[in-house]
Formats: C-alpha cells, structure tokens, sequence
C-alpha cells in the first residue's frame, strides 16, 4: 500500500509540473527607413510539457510588448488670467517609450490587482517610477495623464482579446508599431496562467533600427547634439527666407 501510495504521489506530482513557452516573433529585427508608416508583429509559440510535448491544460496567455524605457519629464498646463502655461511637473525615471499588452482574456478574469502589478499586466499597473517624493494623488494623476496621451499617439494599448490559444498548445497575438516606434530593443514577454497564477514565462526579442539616411541624421544628432540643433535652426531660418522671397514675388 506504501508503494502504491508513493508511485500515485509520484504520478500526481508529475502531472502538476508547470510547463514551458516558447515564444517566436515574426521579425527580430525591423528597419526604419524613409516612408515608413508602421508595422505588425505577430507573436506566437507553443505551450509543452518539460519533455517537450503538447500541455494539454487550458492555460491563459499574456503577451506584453515593452520598448526601450528613458527618462521623461511631463509638465501640467494651467490657465492663468487666461494664458496657459506650464505649472507643475513630475520626472519619470523609466517610462517605456511602446507598452502593449494581449491577453487571452480580460487581465481581472486572469489574476488579481496583485499578480498584476508584479508582472505589469497592463497599463493601470505600469510602473513609471517618478524621482523625488509626491502625494500618492498627485503621482497617480501624473501617471494616469503620461497613459492617455501616449494611448492618444498609438504607443501604448491594451487588447483583452488579443491572444488565441488553438488545441491548448498553440497561441498567437498581432501588435501594430506605429510610424513614430523609437528605435532600440524590445522585450516580449509571455506568460502562461493557470487559476490566477503565473506558471512560466519566457522572453523574445525585436530590434528596431533605423538606416540609410534617416540612420545617419539620427547618429549625428546623438553625437554632435549641439550642431545638429544648430543646422535645424539655420535650416529653418533659410527656408522661411526663400519662401518669403518666392512669395514676394507672385
């Protein structure tokens, strides 16, 4: 009966082992050249046992797409004696320039507040770290402003239906990059869920690089800032005296 009772044991706990994603994307690399109006990454894998065969569970899957993450400082308007103009201001040490998440099905019917915010499982749990102290209001204010604008431009998005899982074992999710994507790396970052928590995970890359001619301006502008302003400037001036001039002359 000992024998019997530890080989079930066995057989149990083999069969809660947690699987393994491996993940793909449709381009590791994509480049920005003149014209370029955006781009559709298709993300897709397989959900195996550690022996590499099919899962065979229903497991919920969340992609989130993250682009490189930079400092920024976002400034609120105020309208005073009816002028607006710039009054406070918060500094955020690490906000993704692209945050897109795919889910199976809506984050709060997959995991709780908590599972999340650990994970960022979508844009209300973004962490956008602020530097200095704040009110708790005042910081979520700030943070709930930075999401909807960058919503409004196409740079961050939510799709509570964007993954589909065929025969427990394979998933996909298509995320558009707009015209505006910032060059650098991305990291996409699938998980598999199974009754609220999180089971595995895995990570796939996406470069995004400019070339041609748009490389080479964006090269000199990082190395010589001061110069590259310059130029704009000047560039700018000649181009509203020529056009002065060609309409002076109509």
């Amino acid at each position: 009966m000992r024998a019997l009772f530890a080989i079930l044991c066995l057989l149990l706990l083999g069969g809660a082992r947690d699987p393994i994603l491996v993940p793909e994307v449709s381009q590791h690399e994509i480049l920005v050249r003149q014209g370029f109006t955006g781009t559709e990454l298709l993300l897709f894998g397989a959900i195996l046992t550690p022996e590499g065969t099919r899962a065979g569970q229903d497991y919920d899957i969340v992609v989130v797409l993250k682009g490189p993450t930079n400092a920024i400082v976002l400034r609120e308007k105020q309208r005073i004696a009816g002028i607006w103009v710039n009054a406070a201001s918060v500094e955020f040490r690490s906000a993704p320039s692209f945050f897109a998440v795919a889910s199976s099905k809506p984050i709060d019917r997959i995991v709780d507040d908590k599972t999340a915010a650990i994970y960022e499982l979508g844009l209300p749990w973004l962490q956008l770290s602020p530097i200095g102290a704040f009110e708790p209001e005042e910081q979520r204010r700030f943070a709930e402003g930075l999401v909807e604008r960058r919503v409004r431009e196409g740079l961050f998005k939510e799709d509570p239906r964007g993954v589909t899982v065929s025969e427990q074992v394979l998933y996909q999710a298509r995320i558009a990059l707009p015209s505006s994507v910032q060059t650098g790396t991305y990291t996409a970052e699938t998980f598999a869920i199974s009754r609220g928590r999180v089971v595995a995970s895995a990570i796939a890359r996406v470069e995004v690089r400019k070339v041609g001619f748009e490389r080479l301006v964006a090269r000199f502008a990082d190395d010589h800032g001061f110069l590259y302003g310059l130029l704009a400037v000047l560039v700018s001036v000649g181009m509203g005296v020529l056009a002065g001039r060609l309409f002076a002359l109509v």
